[in-house]
C-alpha cells in the first residue's frame, strides 16, 4: 500500500491533477503537495478540487524539503516541478536554479530519508533534441546526435543525470523516469499550446516536422500508476501516431507563414521578450526537425495503452479552444 505521497509542482495544472487523483484514491493514506505558491482550484469538467491534499509552501532549492519528507514519513515522491519556460517575472537563470538545484535538493532529501521507497520523476522527450541526423523513432536506449545545449531540454538532461546517480546510490528505492511528449489537452498551457492559438503560425521554410503529443488525461493516469506501483526504469510516454506541423495548422484553422530560419530566429527573439509565446531555440529546432519516440516499453511494462492518440489529443485541445478547420470540413 502507498501510504504518504509527496507531489511537487502542484501549483501547475498537471501536478495539481496528479495530486487530486491520488488524494481521491482510497489506497493512498495521505497526499502532500508542495510548491512555492498555493495551487489554484481545477475547474475543468465543472470543478475538480485537490480534495484532501495537504499543501505545504516550500522552495525545493531550500533544505526545508528534507524536513517535510522526514516529518510526514513520506514513502513515495512524484516530482512534477520542472518549469518548461521562464516566467515574465523571472529569467532563465532562476528557471535553471528551480529545475536543477531544486531537483538536487529533493533527491538529496530522498537519499537521506529512511522511509522513501519510490521516486517518480517527470522528464521530457526534449532530452533527445531535434536534429536532421536523428533516427526516425527514438527508443529509451538511443543517444541523441545533438543533445540539448541550453534551455528546458538541457535542464531535463541534467536532472536525468542526477536521477540516475540517485538510483545507483539507493538501489533499494524504485526510481521511475518518465519522458513525456508535449502535453496536450483542454487545461494545458504551454509554449506549444500558445503557439497553436496564434492567428498566424510562423514556420521554418522547407520543413514540415513530425510532432507527437500526450493527452493530459493519459499523462495523469501514467503518473498515478507509477506512484502506486514499482516500475523502475526510463520510459517514453506519447500518444500513438504523429502529426505533421502542416496538418496541425489545418486542423486548427490557422494560416502558416513560412519564413527562412534566420527570420524565424529574429521573430522568436522579439516575441519571446513579450512573454506571450516562447520561441526558444529548442522549440525552433522542434519546428524544423520534429521528434518521434516509441512508447512500447511503457505500454509493455504497464499492460496499458494511452486512450488518446496524438491526433485525438490535439483535437481535444482544439475543441476546448473553439478552433476548427477553415471552411468547416477537415481536409
Amino acid at each position: 500500500m502507498t501510504h504518504t505521497v509527496l507531489v511537487t509542482g502542484v501549483s501547475r495544472h498537471i501536478g495539481a491533477r496528479v495530486a487530486s487523483v491520488l488524494a481521491a484514491d482510497p489506497d493512498v493514506s495521505r497526499v502532500i503537495g508542495v510548491d512555492t505558491v498555493p495551487p489554484p482550484s481545477l475547474t475543468r469538467d465543472g470543478g475538480i478540487s485537490l480534495g484532501r491534499t495537504e499543501f505545504v509552501r516550500v522552495d525545493l532549492r531550500s533544505p526545508d524539503i528534507a524536513q517535510v519528507i522526514a516529518a510526514a514519513d513520506v514513502d513515495t515522491v512524484v516530482h512534477m516541478s520542472l518549469v518548461s519556460a521562464p516566467s515574465r517575472g523571472t529569467g532563465r537563470a532562476a528557471m535553471k536554479e528551480h529545475n536543477v538545484i531544486g531537483t538536487m535538493q529533493l533527491l538529496g532529501a530522498c537519499q537521506r530519508s529512511a522511509t522513501v521507497r519510490r521516486v517518480v520523476v517527470r522528464s521530457t522527450t526534449a532530452v533527445y533534441g531535434s536534429s536532421p541526423r536523428d533516427p526516425a523513432v527514438f527508443t529509451e536506449d538511443l543517444e541523441p546526435h545533438d543533445g540539448p545545449s541550453h534551455g528546458y531540454a538541457k535542464d531535463a538532461a541534467e536532472v536525468e543525470g542526477y536521477v540516475r546517480g540517485f538510483a545507483r546510490r539507493r538501489p533499494d528505492v524504485s526510481v521511475s523516469l518518465l519522458r513525456f511528449a508535449n502535453f496536450m489537452g483542454p487545461g494545458v498551457d504551454s509554449p506549444l499550446t500558445r503557439y497553436f492559438t496564434q492567428p498566424v503560425l510562423p514556420t521554418v521554410f522547407g520543413f514540415d516536422p513530425r510532432l507527437q503529443f500526450v493527452h493530459e488525461d493519459d499523462a495523469v493516469e501514467v503518473l498515478r500508476r507509477m506512484a502506486k506501483e514499482d516500475h523502475p526504469g526510463t520510459y517514453n510516454v506519447a500518444g500513438a501516431g504523429v502529426l505533421l506541423l502542416s496538418q496541425c495548422a489545418r486542423r486548427a484553422g490557422r494560416l502558416s507563414l513560412p519564413l527562412l530560419s534566420p527570420a524565424v530566429q529574429l521573430l522568436g527573439a522579439m516575441v519571446r521578450r513579450t512573454g506571450l509565446v516562447d520561441y526558444s531555440p529548442e522549440q525552433l529546432r522542434l519546428m524544423s526537425h520534429g521528434r518521434v519516440v516509441d512508447s512500447g516499453a511503457l505500454e509493455s511494462e504497464l499492460g496499458w495503452k494511452p486512450k488518446f492518440s496524438t491526433g485525438a489529443a490535439f483535437d481535444d485541445f482544439l475543441r476546448s479552444h473553439g478552433l476548427r478547420p477553415l471552411g468547416g470540413a477537415r481536409q
